[in-house]
């Protein structure tokens, strides 16, 4: 490696490192703010806080991972431009596709941190900072299905509940059907079923369950029924961040074993799974972006650049949540939806490339 390389990539990662830094601390202050006062009712112990701003760093730092990268490479790279450094290197015979090699070879780096963090620090992390919200600040109330819900338990074993309360365990008009095959041997039916965490059994209240027969079907019903089912509350409606918490082989077991459920919900999951893979691409793609934007230099100095940076920055963010949320809330195919900003972008990031070789 030239001393060239090593002069850009140490700005490339020292910036990033910096922006890193600055920004988080804000963060941490500006949450703080908004829970004090929750944390102080509730009692929490300092230890589960100090714990929960841990998980909170690595959390912020992954989901704002895409500006903080575009404005540090912005940044210097301005820097550079406005002492005429990028004149100078370009004048020495040096191609601006070999000016461009240190900025690969940093967001290689960059790009395996990434993607290290999003397969295990993310998820364990993800995991610590929802449950902390929820246990101390939101008083355990998760956001979980809570209607029209149905799981295929196994491939004989299906079952629905119109309305569920994971509070206080209690489902109503629930079914469940038993299969051979394709056969239908039985159906249960109630009103309202509740499960008892002590027995771990489900109380069925107004329970009727049809046989079905050869010749006629057979009926019985009671007021109430106590019964033991292949499923668990949080089989029936997990929590819609579950997906955020697991690393990148157990999402993907848990993604197949939700699809054979039949599970609604299967997009979201796999708008995080994709995601896991589109994010580290995007810091080629932003930087690419960053470099052709701020490598010339321009009346309005580096504040020029970083505005550009920002609203860039920021419409791939924009972008980004809408697909997902597209993905998740439609029928749009969430690989289609999630790698959609890098191809738009990536097809900005050539076109400006070619205009800055110029």
């Amino acid at each position: 490696m030239k001393i060239i390389d090593k002069y850009i990539l140490k700005r490339y990662l020292g910036t990033f490192s910096v922006m890193l830094l600055m920004f988080i601390p804000i963060g941490i202050v500006i949450d703080i703010s908004e829970k004090v006062n929750k944390m102080i009712e509730n009692k929490v112990p300092l230890s589960d806080i100090l714990i929960y701003y841990l998980d909170f760093i690595v959390y912020f730092a992954n989901l704002l991972f895409p500006i903080f990268l575009f404005l540090s490479v912005i940044w210097f790279t301005s820097k550079l431009a406005n002492n005429t450094e990028i004149i100078a290197i370009l004048s020495s015979g040096i191609s601006f596709n070999r000016f461009l090699r240190p900025f690969f070879i940093g967001a290689t780096i960059v790009s395996l941190f990434a993607l290290i963090m999003g397969f295990y620090l993310v998820p364990a992390a993800s995991k610590g900072f929802n449950d902390f919200r929820y246990k101390n600040l939101k008083g355990d109330s998760r956001d979980r299905a809570t209607s029209d819900i149905f799981r295929q338990i196994n491939k004989d074993e299906c079952i629905y509940v119109s309305n569920y309360n994971y509070l206080s365990q209690t489902g109503f008009h629930f079914a469940y059907e038993k299969f051979e095959g394709n056969k239908l041997l039985y159906k249960i039916n109630a009103n309202r079923i509740k499960y008892n965490t002590e027995t771990k059994k489900y109380v069925l209240y107004n329970y009727t369950k049809r046989t079905i027969g050869l010749k006629d079907d057979n009926l019985q019903s009671e007021d109430k029924k106590i019964m033991a089912f292949n499923f668990e509350p949080d089989d029936l409606t997990p929590v819609v961040y579950i997906a955020e918490t697991m690393s990148i082989g157990d999402l993907n077991t848990f993604i197949n074993k939700e699809r054979e459920k039949g599970n609604a919900n299967i997009s979201t999951y796999l708008v995080v799974f994709y995601k896991k893979f589109s994010l580290p691409i995007s810091a080629f793609i932003l930087t690419i972006i960053a470099v052709a934007v701020s490598s010339m230099k321009r009346r309005g100095g580096m504040g020029i650049n970083l505005a550009i940076g920002v609203v860039v920055a920021f419409t791939f963010i924009f972008f980004d949540k809408i697909f997902g949320t597209l993905a998740e809330k439609s029928s749009f195919h969430p690989f289609i939806a999630v790698w959609i900003p890098n191809f738009v972008f990536g097809i900005l990031a050539i076109y400006l490339l070619r205009n800055a070789k110029r």
